[in-house]
């Protein structure tokens, strides 16, 4: 696996400024900014990589050899302890102290499944974790699991994202749940979640109730896009205080205000792609989604996409970060898309 950087010439009116870096013929499908060792985390489908931010070189390479549960890395999240948590595709979850000691969870230690898609962390230093068969919320002290199954609306949990208020969203296969630390409350389609299906496509055998095999997450090559809005595959409470969005699959992106209030955006809306990934929000308020079909970010007022056309190195976009500097790493196959300058 390399690392090999290069910076593209573009000739718009107003281009962005992007450089790319291959990784050859693998999936990048976590990123995670550290802060702690100044370094992004890249979880990819062959072990995880950790890039420092001042020279954009690789630090450090991980696979099973170095302390990985697995190589297939889905998810990356790292704690205020300076801990890196890494969610792995049938390997359970590893863990990487500041000290360099590596530990590995499985379902015999309480683990609720061996496929991990995603952390939260809340400001007690507990972690949730969101996997294929229910969430677990691991104590900050005594780092004992608790699992969380028929509380939820469904078992399959991606997304994951903690509010200012302290509630825990879970973006899972049959819809959104949320946790206040007494009351669990679920959405669905029916009450607003995900866009209409305008285009007409057909319905995703992912239904949300275990019928689906466990083989990857993507849109593969040839195939055609399906419609299952309450398949909420994304999770991000928004920065400005909108409330919380939601990334379904073939529904769009959807906006909950956290009490009765939705609205989704779809392609007719100018988003770039009805399956989303991803979201992160950067420091002027715009949010970033990562799509089936680019990469779009929302002012407020307007979508502005960015796609291969533009030079990035994929259209599907399975993770998201910003760095420091401000600038947008885009996670597809083959590797990363730095954004460091949006389209003027």
């Amino acid at each position: 696996m390399c690392w090999g950087g290069a910076a593209l010439a573009q000739t718009a009116k107003t281009p962005p400024v992007i450089e790319n870096y291959n990784i050859g013929d693998a999936y990048v499908r976590a990123l995670a900014n550290d802060p702690h060792r100044k370094s992004m985390w890249v979880g990819t489908s062959v072990g995880a990589l950790e890039i420092d931010m001042a020279s954009q070189s690789v630090k450090n390479t991980f696979t099973r050899k170095d302390g990985l549960a697995n190589e297939y890395v889905f998810a990356v999240g790292v704690g205020s302890d300076a801990k890196v948590w890494f969610g792995t595709n049938a390997g359970g979850v590893s863990t990487y102290d500041k000290d360099g000691t590596w530990k590995t969870y499985f379902p015999m230690h309480g683990l609720a499944d061996y496929w991990v898609y995603s952390f939260a962390f809340d400001k007690a230093g507990g972690v949730w974790i969101g996997t294929w068969d229910g969430a677990n919320y691991v104590e900050p002290k005594s780092l004992a699991f608790k699992t969380y199954k028929s509380e939820l609306i469904n078992i399959w949990v991606y997304g994951m994202d903690i509010d200012p208020q302290g509630r825990t969203w879970f973006g899972t296969e049959g819809g959104v749940s949320m946790y206040d630390g007494k009351v669990w409350k679920s959405w669905t389609h029916k009450d607003g979640l995900g866009a209409q299906n305008v285009a007409e496509l057909p319905r995703s055998a992912n239904t949300g109730l275990g019928t689906r095999t466990r083989e990857d997450l993507m849109v593969t090559a040839g195939a055609k896009e399906s419609y299952n809005p309450n398949y909420v595959f994304a999770s991000s409470w928004d920065l400005s205080g909108r409330g919380v969005w939601f990334g379904t699959w073939g529904g769009g992106a959807s906006l909950f205000d956290g009490k009765s209030t939705w609205k989704s955006f779809s392609t007719l809306d100018g988003l770039a792609g009805n399956i989303v990934y991803s979201i992160v929000q950067d420091k002027d308020g715009g949010v970033w989604f990562g799509t089936n079909h680019g990469a779009s970010y929302y002012d407020g007022k307007a979508f502005v996409n960015y796609t291969q056309a533009d030079g990035l190195l994929g259209d599907n976009i399975y993770a998201m970060a910003i760095d420091p500097q401000g600038a947008v790493w885009l996670g597809t196959k083959g590797g990363v898309s730095r954004l460091v300058q949006r389209k003027k």
